[in-house]
């Protein structure tokens, strides 16, 4: 049987932690940013853990 072969698209969007958790960006960051204050932009760029339902799909097509 051949080996699965990564989901590019995924791969480029989130990341596996040591743990097994999965990390994405949180959605709509890039827009309205003039209104934000500068701590609420640094916590977006953080990330945000993925479900977990979803965070199986994800390491599967990783």
């Amino acid at each position: 049987m051949t080996k699965k072969k990564t989901h590019k698209g995924i791969a480029k969007r989130f990341k596996v932690t040591r743990h097994k958790k999965v990390l994405g960006a949180k959605s709509g960051y890039h827009h309205k940013l003039v209104k934000r204050s500068s701590s609420r932009k640094r916590q977006a760029r953080r990330g945000l853990q993925v479900p977990a339902a979803l965070a199986k799909i994800y390491v599967k097509l990783l």
